[in-house]
């Protein structure tokens, strides 16, 4: 018989077993919640035409038979999100998800192949609206486990005192001293920038390899301690699927949710444009191409949706990662019921 896994034996599962159950209230508390403010709460399927259309997004592929024999390809989705914008487009206004997703080349303390975003939308909302929110779930989440404080490898913040609030170019200026905005065009420059700021800079670098290095190394560690983080205001290159912002067309109406320096939400005013979302898209598998020479197909229903598709706003949420900082997990398989093997 083969030897079970660490996380079955019955001590171990005994040690998870109050994250677990901290889960659950977690969980039933924000279903509670978005119910009350009018949420329908949607299970979207999980084979899709296409797991996403990001660069650096590996999702698993698989095949359907029809009756007759015929196969072609599906995908688990990486996200629930093509789905719950052609529900936007049939006339939903206000919905949310407990999505079980699928990434492939992601493991480790943080990450997982399967897991669970939290996904919610509301039509007819400006992105800023998604502060709110991101601020109220930290706050019943920390009700539902319990927790005075959130923490992650030493770092603390206080889920119920408001999020700050910072623009990637003032993140970048401020953490890294980098002048961000005049090198949008500019790969050269922004190399020597990281260079200087103590970054490793490859010949082979494109410019989102600089920028997502600078991020990582040099800010991401630095929000959200003491407090929640708002960074916001991503340079449109960086978000393939929000709009742009009409106060700066050279960013996008994007901002990430940052606790104890860990990445928790990723929230867009959606991009509605299916021309330019398309143009985007080619641009993305492109690049995947360049890097792990494969690419994925574009949802040709998910382009044909977004022309009717009211303005919008939606934010996804890792939901494990949202239980640990809640209850001092410090692995994301200690959250996870039953982990892949």
């Amino acid at each position: 018989m083969p030897s079970l896994s660490p996380f079955w034996d019955r001590g171990r599962h005994a040690d998870r077993r109050p994250f677990l159950e901290a889960r659950g209230r977690i969980k039933a508390a924000l279903r509670a919640r978005f119910e009350a403010d009018g949420f329908t709460e949607t299970e979207c399927g999980q084979l899709q035409a296409s797991p996403g259309n990001e660069a650096h997004l590996h999702g698993f592929r698989t095949e359907i038979r029809d009756p007759d024999g015929a196969a072609r390809p599906l995908y688990l989705h990486t996200s629930p999100e093509f789905a719950a914008k052609k529900l936007l487009a049939a006339g939903e206004t206000k919905i949310f998800d407990f999505a079980r997703v699928f990434r492939n080349r992601e493991r480790g303390p943080l990450h997982h192949p399967e897991f669970t975003l939290l996904e919610w939308y509301r039509a007819g909302a400006g992105y800023g609206t998604l502060f709110g929110d991101g601020a109220e779930i930290l706050r019943t989440a920390a009700r539902a486990a319990g927790a005075e404080q959130f923490c992650w490898r030493g770092r603390t913040a206080d889920p119920f005192a408001d999020p700050e609030e910072i623009t990637v170019a003032d993140a970048f200026h401020t953490f890294a001293g980098i002048d961000l905005l005049p090198l949008l065009d500019d790969r050269d420059g922004l190399a020597r920038a990281a260079a200087e700021a103590g970054v490793r800079v490859a010949p082979d670098d494109v410019w989102a390899d600089l920028f997502s290095r600078v991020l990582v190394e040099k800010i991401e560690p630095l929000l959200g301690l003491g407090r929640a983080t708002i960074l916001k205001e991503y340079p449109v290159s960086e978000a393939a699927l929000a709009r742009p912002s009409p106060g700066d067309p050279r960013v996008a109406e994007r901002f990430e949710l940052y606790v104890c320096g860990v990445e928790l939400a990723n929230g867009f005013g959606e991009l509605t444009d299916p021309a330019v979302q398309r143009a985007r898209f080619e641009r993305e598998m492109d690049e995947k191409e360049r890097v792990y020479g494969e690419r994925y197909p574009v949802d040709e229903d998910f382009l044909s949706a977004l022309a009717r598709m009211p303005p919008a706003c939606g934010c996804a949420l890792g939901f494990e990662r949202l239980v640990m900082l809640a209850t001092g997990a410090t692995h994301i398989e200690q959250v996870i019921w039953t982990p892949v093997p």
